[in-house]
């Protein structure tokens, strides 16, 4: 899903123009990427949580010359799926392989 196919279903199902439903997918990034950047974990219950990990820094290797490269510490964003929506996955994940396989 693409962040415009996003803004349609939200408009589709909340009966908002796009142009509303645009911007109101744009303050809820907004407001995650700015939580983010302040340090905070962001919950979302029964989706997962979102927060900030910091990878340190390291050696590696430049895969064109092969020359060893400084990598300086950065800040990653880690996303950590929550128990209902992997259950979720795996229980239509489940249904397609099964409804798929030609078994009746």
């Amino acid at each position: 899903m693409t962040k415009a196919e996003l803004v349609e279903e939200v408009a589709r199902a909340a009966e908002l123009t796009k142009k509303d439903a645009e911007r109101l997918v744009e303050i809820v990034f907004e407001s995650m990427i700015e939580a983010l950047n302040r340090g905070e974990k962001i919950e979302l219950r029964g989706f997962g949580s979102f927060r900030v990990r910091e990878r340190s820094a390291r050696r590696g290797r430049n895969p064109k010359t092969g020359m060893p490269v400084d990598i300086p510490t950065k800040r990653v964003p880690y996303f950590k799926p929550g128990k209902e929506l992997k259950e979720l996955i795996n229980e239509s994940a489940s249904e397609d392989w099964q409804g798929g396989s030609g078994v009746s």
